[in-house]
């Protein structure tokens, strides 16, 4: 398993730096919103959606491809489609703790789960892009900066966890995440935020710096609840993972969980602290 991930994860890097890179910023939306699609179908079978339901779940997928297409003609309203997702992912924040029985009690219906999808990706993926359009190589970086963040919490999180871990964080949720992980994850951040983001942003002064370290923090603890968040309505839906896309990883949703919660904030925090 651990050989595949790395397989799949040295296929995939290359081609998603190189398209952060080298791609115009409405092409990099499209090859995001592709992915997004994947995830569209990925999420109409976690609603309830049967595999032999293969026209509504198509049709859940044409509905995402026009919100996705609605919300790049409207990306001059991003901040306020990427708060949308932000007040989603603090509500999930306290429903964690709860779980199963909260949603177990009142579960919900297959309307709010399909908007529940769109709050999902579409904030994120304008939220990305848009952190992208920036004169080069400045948007490169800056979404390099985002991706590797989230890369940085997932792996000090694995270290730590499988080095210290003792307390979970989620046992009704995720079993084999921890505590220790968790901090082990903000502390690999704190450090590659310190290292890379006065290169990236170039803030103003130590205090500038010292803004750029707690957002960063900030993210990086929004990508451990993108993750759980994931996981909990994975768990309600009966599946351990969105799909088999991906050797080694599961599905598209099970690789991009943690940026679907550290996209929204990450644009809002520097447009916030003018970064």
């Amino acid at each position: 398993m651990l050989l595949q991930r790395l397989i799949t994860a040295l296929v995939l890097l290359p081609i998603v730096l190189g398209a952060i890179w080298f791609a115009p910023t409405p092409w990099l939306y499209g090859l995001f919103s592709g992915a997004g699609l994947l995830a569209a179908w990925e999420w109409s079978a976690m609603m309830g959606l049967a595999a032999d339901a293969s026209g509504r779940r198509w049709a859940y997928v044409a509905l995402s491809a026009a919100v996705l297409g609605c919300a790049w003609l409207a990306r001059a309203y991003w901040p306020l489609i990427a708060a949308v997702s932000l007040a989603w992912w603090l509500l999930a924040l306290f429903l964690i703790p709860g779980f199963p029985g909260n949603l177990q009690r009142r579960k919900p219906g297959m309307a709010v789960l399909g908007l529940l999808g769109q709050v999902l990706w579409v904030p994120a993926i304008l939220a990305m892009v848009m952190l992208h359009d920036r004169p080069a190589p400045d948007g490169a970086l800056r979404l390099i900066y985002l991706f590797a963040l989230v890369w940085a919490a997932d792996v000090g999180a694995y270290l730590a966890g499988r080095n210290f871990g003792r307390n979970k964080l989620a046992p009704n949720v995720s079993p084999g995440k921890t505590r220790e992980g968790a901090l082990g994850g903000l502390l690999l951040c704190g450090i590659y935020a310190l290292a890379a983001g006065g290169y990236v942003f170039q803030p103003a002064g130590l205090s500038g710096l010292l803004l750029l370290l707690a957002l960063s923090l900030l993210v990086a603890a929004l990508s451990i609840v993108g993750d759980l968040g994931i996981s909990m309505f994975k768990r309600l839906s009966g599946v351990k993972d969105s799909g088999k896309l991906l050797p080694g990883h599961g599905g598209i949703l099970d690789r991009i969980d943690s940026l679907l919660a550290a996209a929204p904030a990450m644009a809002l925090g520097l447009q916030w602290l003018r970064l």
